[in-house]
This record gives structure tokens, sequence and C-alpha cells, in this order.
């Protein structure tokens, strides 16, 4: 039985949470040796180096043949500009002029924006849907997520701390919904030309601060993690946010915490908490809500020429160029013909419409 976009889409992004979740417990143990800001270079360049090698047998099996995905084309140059400097440069920078105000408390529950932020963004800005009871189930995951952040402290700050928290926020939203926008092209690309394009931002801030680089042991170890949380985890969500949108995604990607909490018990010998039980099963009905969720009408699909991989389903259906592969899946420039009809949907790229 063939599983549905939704479902697969779900399985993906929840898989991309738990890669990206374990990153946090293995980046404390490497975190005394290093600072947090060359340390999130070298993540962001393991990811990259690593999708790197893994292009290299990619590439020798298609010789010859018309790739499969969509390459990145010239057009696409801005938008992924967009996604370096939202994503590896005023994130990050944010988020360390923000933690440098701000008390650990305070600054693990603000740093929870990035969900809402996502979501609101593709509602607002970008043309997504998501109803009453998708609201909901992302309601649930956001709440889990508030609460696991939640820890005896002090909640301290100042103003300048909060907008740069919440600044950072912005930027990764803005980040994830722009790599949305692109993520009918090939994710293997893309992922790799954003993790080393931040990876070589964060590397050059680093550099010019001053801060001192760690040895051959922990910069090995921080590539190896890159390459699991910070490269394979972004091309799953990638796929992801193809099949789900963006508002989707970040509700299943807001698990990611969760999965670190679980990690650090044997990793750093740390108790499950009574407040993560807790948001494990908010977090749990949110992913079950979600899962649930159906919607469906009719609605109409404007005439569109863009390229992408597919097959041909009742939204693909148009003339080939010559040279082009009969197999399916492949990718051409294609044009689609206005359609109405009325299936169970996502707000993927193929469905922005009014409701």
């Amino acid at each position: 039985m063939p599983v549905s976009p939704r479902v697969k889409g779900a399985l993906l992004g929840l898989s991309a949470a738990a890669l990206f979740g374990i990153s946090a417990p293995v980046a404390k143990l490497l975190l005394p040796s290093s600072t947090p800001l060359v340390l999130a270079s070298l993540l962001y360049l393991g990811g990259g180096l690593g999708l790197s090698v893994l292009e290299v047998p990619r590439r020798w099996r298609s010789s010859g043949d018309r790739a499969t995905e969509a390459g990145i084309g010239r057009g696409d140059v801005p938008l992924l500009l967009g996604v370096i400097l939202c994503g590896g440069i005023l994130g990050p920078v944010s988020m360390l002029l923000g933690l440098q105000r701000m008390s650990g408390v305070a600054a693990s529950l603000l740093l929870n924006l990035e969900g809402p932020f996502t979501i609101l963004l593709a509602l607002w800005g970008f043309g997504e849907h998501l109803g009453r009871a998708g609201a909901l189930a992302a309601g649930f995951i956001m709440a889990g997520a508030v609460v696991l952040g939640f820890q005896e402290g002090e909640l301290r700050g100042d103003v300048m701390g909060m907008l740069a928290l919440a600044g950072a926020c912005l930027a990764w939203a803005v980040d994830n919904n722009l790599t949305q926008r692109l993520s009918l092209k090939d994710p293997l690309a893309l992922v790799r030309i954003k993790a080393l394009g931040s990876g070589a931002c964060t590397l050059v801030l680093a550099w010019m601060t001053g801060q001192p680089f760690p040895g051959a042991a922990v910069l090995g170890g921080a590539l190896v993690l890159g390459f699991a949380s910070y490269g394979l985890s972004i091309v799953l969500d990638a796929y992801a946010l193809r099949l789900l949108g963006a508002a989707r995604e970040a509700a299943y990607f807001a698990t990611a915490p969760f999965v670190g909490a679980l990690a650090s018990v044997p990793l750093l010998g740390e108790r499950l908490r009574l407040l993560d039980l807790v948001a494990g099963a908010l977090m749990a009905t949110g992913v079950m809500l979600l899962l649930r969720e159906r919607h469906g009408h009719e609605h109409t699909h404007p005439a569109m020429e863009h390229e992408h991989v597919h097959v041909h389903d009742a939204h693909h259906q148009h003339s080939h160029p010559s040279g082009t592969p009969a197999t399916e899946p492949h990718s051409h420039p294609h044009q689609h013909t206005p359609i109405t009809h009325d299936h169970p949907h996502v707000s993927d790229l193929h469905h922005r419409h009014k409701h």
C-alpha cells in the first residue's frame, strides 16, 4: 500500500527532528573544548562536506543521464543568498548576542519562538493554509516545547537581549520559508550549498573575532555530528518541506528538543523530569492530531511553468521536449494548465490558493 505524501512528509519531518535533536547533548560534550561560534561553523561545514562526499557516487551513477532532480539555477540565487544570510549569519550572530544578555532559562524559552514565527510567516507571508485542526495540533506541539524549555532558575535579561533572541528566531523562520520555496529543487544540492555557505560565513566571523579553534579530536567529532544533524537532517527536512509546506513541517520539527532530552539521559547522565514527560505527552498528542488532519475542497490550479521531479499524475499532464527520459519520476521544465478539482491536500507549492 503506497504511503501518502502527507504521511511520508510527516515521517521525514520527524526523522529530521530526531537527527537534529541529538546534536544538542552531543554539542554540550564538545562545547567545553570550543566556542559556540566555532562549533556552529564546524557543524555547518561537517554537513556540507559530508553531503559533498555523498554527491560523488550519485553523480557517477547518473553520468550521461538527465538528473532526476531539478538542479539549482541562476534564478534561485537570490533565494539561496537569503537562506545563507538569514540561517547562517543573522540567526547565529543574533542568538550569540542575545545569550550574552539573558539567563539560560529565559533564553531557552525565547528560542521556542522559531516554530510559531515559521508558521505565522508561512500563513501570512507565503500563502500557506493551516486549518483549525492543524493549528490545534501545532499548538499542542509548541506548548510541549515551551514546557520542555522551562527550568528552575532566574528569568533574567534585558530588552536588547530579548530582541536579539527573537530576531534570531525570526531569521531562522525566514530561512525555513525560503528553503521551502526552493524545496522543489534537488534537496541534496540545496542543503550542501546552504551548509557550506553558512559554515564559511560563521568560520570567517569566528576568525575575525579571534576565537580559538579546537584540537583534532573535537574538530573531527564536530564534523561528524554536523554531517548527521546539519547535513542529513536538513536534507530530510527539505523533502518534508516539499511535501508539507513550512507551517506543518515547523510543527513536526519542533519535536527535536524532546529527542535531545531523551538523548541526554545516556549521553550526559541526566534524568527525565516530570515536566519532560508532560512535554512529550503534549507533543505526541499534537503529532497524532496532525497525522489525523484532513483537508480537501474544490480548488483551482492556475497556469504555471517551472521545473521539478514529477510523475504524470492529475497535476502533471503535459507534452515532453525531445530527449526527456521516458522513465518516471523525471525532471524537466514543464507547464501546468489550469485545472479545477477536489482532493485532499496540504499547502505544498502546488496548492497555494484562497480558502
